[in-house]
């Protein structure tokens, strides 16, 4: 029986993986806030770290705000777990803590350099695991997510689909992009797996197994209303302008989801899958379909 100590329980991702494991027979969900006092009991098995600032988009956040959730509360935990007789460390970073922007394929290898403070934030505390001595019979695994989907997700994923479900068509069709998704059920699946199978401590990304460009998504959400995708081809110039507007006058098209819904961000899961030694539940078709289907229902 695994006892599973979990932060960040009541985030997307918390929500989705404390039923997922919860169905599990071999896992018992002990779920916590760091705000509060807390310590890691005699029985716990493995500590999940899911808790801390997402990126914001409206850029309002303070820097601050980043460093104390993301890195602090991860050191004082981190430092806990090394204490304690948990064997198990699972960190949920970022591919953000690596690069702002991908050429090629992101892998593990790639030398860090984060550009925002949501993504330096993120590698501080990736540093600071990976600096500390592990004693023997614990080990830790950092996980880095590329952009996460599943039903209740709420994002640029769900702007697409607004669009998709209006009728309205998809502008930015001139992008020729490919990036790669995650998700939520492929992430829980891996986490899953992490903690019942002997893996080597380390660095991991997280993806699905094909990256797809921004048009094959709104076929994709398309498809989940029924109907076929309309695409838009504005030229180029016509595009930045109006997310300079969007930046002015805030409006739902800027130029941080221009680059969000545009760019080339291809993710490698390579590592990850030798390691596991299995398939992943969902395809990156099936997976963005079935979140497509759940924006659906609840609309």
């Amino acid at each position: 029986m695994e006892y599973v100590f979990l932060t960040g329980a009541t985030g997307f991702v918390g929500k989705y993986l404390n039923i997922y494991l919860s169905k599990s027979n071999s896992c018992q969900v002990q779920s916590i806030s760091l705000r509060d006092e807390w310590t890691i009991g005699g029985n716990i098995t493995s500590v999940i770290h899911l808790a801390g600032k997402a990126h914001d988009l409206k850029n309002v956040s303070q820097s601050s705000d980043y460093y104390e959730a993301n890195y602090d509360l991860t050191k004082q935990l981190y430092d806990t777990f090394l204490k304690s007789d948990a064997k198990r460390f699972i960190f949920i970073s970022s591919v953000k803590a690596v690069s702002d922007s991908v050429e090629g394929i992101l892998t593990e290898s790639q030398v860090p350099n984060p550009q925002t403070h949501y993504g330096k934030s993120k590698l501080l505390a990736e540093e600071y695991i990976q600096r500390q001595i592990l004693p023997e019979g614990k080990s830790y695994f950092i996980i880095r997510p590329c952009m996460i989907h599943g039903p209740g997700n709420k994002g640029n994923l769900n702007l697409l689909y607004k669009f998709v479900s209006k009728g309205i068509p998809y502008p930015l069709a001139a992008y020729q992009n490919k990036r790669s998704f995650l998700s939520v059920e492929n992430l829980c699946f891996i986490i899953r797996e992490l903690l019942i199978q002997d893996i080597p401590s380390g660095i991991y990304n997280a993806a699905d197994d094909k990256a797809l460009s921004t048009n094959e998504v709104v076929g994709i959400l398309s498809k989940a209303k029924n109907r076929k995708p309309r695409l838009l081809f504005v030229p180029f110039k016509i595009v930045n302008a109006l997310a300079f507007m969007g930046d002015k006058l805030g409006l739902p098209l800027n130029s941080e989801r221009l680059k969000k819904l545009t760019e080339n961000y291809v993710v490698s899961n390579q590592k990850i899958r030798s390691v596991l030694n299995c398939d992943l539940p969902l395809s990156a078709y099936e997976g963005l379909l079935k979140t497509a289907l759940a924006f659906n229902e609840g609309n």
